[in-house]
């Protein structure tokens, strides 16, 4: 007995460090100025949550590839969205949307693929009113708030890579991040969904998570997959079990910008 409660005291001395080191890292890196170049830049334009909401979602769906061309590609969206994505969402027929995204591609994704995403997003909001009244309906259902949304999208037509089935292997990391933007709120995040707990997020896991994620021990998985990044997850809900993905941006500074070295962060990680 007393051999496992000293166990259990040096592994709450260690989660003990280990967020004292997360958090000076927070407080380092979790600031505007290291936000550009990220999608997560376009959400700040957009002070109305019916238009940010949208933004973060079409934002988060096409980031993958790389980073110049995301924004590129965000911003070309955006400009064709006009100054209230909302309203023109809200006001365009399917045609309309056809029209305004008339060849448009991003590696995977054509125009087809964009005009179910909007189209897609139209419905949600004409049966819910908003993104996150549809991402609260789904609570409790297999697949989450998420399951809802992918339901609701992909019913009107072929989104492609646009978004992830959250009910397959998929660790569905846009889907994820997008959440981050919506209900986390500090410097960084704006935040703007009431009532869903930071608690319940899981981390957006694309390959520098998961490479900090195996160096901190919370996986071994093989692959980014679903269970991945739950296992991820549960890692950094000891740390920090009300918001646990309060640490994403700050970590995955290191390895999207050139200035930042990984193994920096090795070194200071190490030293508990």
């Amino acid at each position: 007995m007393a051999s496992i409660l000293l166990i259990l005291t040096n592994m709450r001395i260690k989660q003990k460090q280990l967020r004292e080191k997360l958090d000076i890292l927070y407080d380092r890196y979790n600031q505007r100025e290291f936000v550009d170049p990220d999608p997560l830049l376009f959400l700040y334009d957009y002070p109305d949550l019916r238009d940010r909401e949208i933004v973060g979602l079409i934002a988060s769906c096409l980031a993958y590839g790389r980073v110049e061309m995301i924004m590129k590609t965000v911003g070309a969206v955006l400009t064709g969205l006009g100054p209230s994505p909302y309203g023109f969402i809200m006001d365009a027929d399917a045609a309309t949307v056809r029209r305004a995204f008339k060849g448009f591609k991003y590696r995977f994704a054509t125009d087809l693929h964009l005009t179910a995403l909007l189209t897609g997003i139209q419905g949600i909001l004409k049966e819910y009113g908003s993104l996150a009244a549809c991402f609260g309906a789904g609570q409790g259902e297999k697949g989450g708030g998420l399951g809802r949304i992918y339901k609701a999208v992909a019913g009107t037509g072929d989104v492609g890579h646009l978004l992830a089935d959250p009910e397959k292997t998929s660790a569905c990391k846009r889907s994820h991040l997008f959440l981050r933007w919506m209900v986390r709120e500090d410097v960084v995040d704006p935040g703007g969904w009431e009532g869903i707990s930071p608690g319940s997020l899981v981390y957006p896991i694309d390959t520098h998570m998961y490479k900090i994620g195996s160096m901190l021990g919370f996986t071994r998985r093989k692959s980014a997959d679903r269970r991945c990044a739950m296992e991820i997850t549960q890692g950094f809900k000891k740390i920090n079990p009300g918001d646990p993905v309060k640490y994403d941006f700050a970590l995955t500074r290191f390895g999207i910008r050139r200035q930042f070295d990984v193994n920096d962060l090795k070194r200071f990680i190490k030293e508990i």
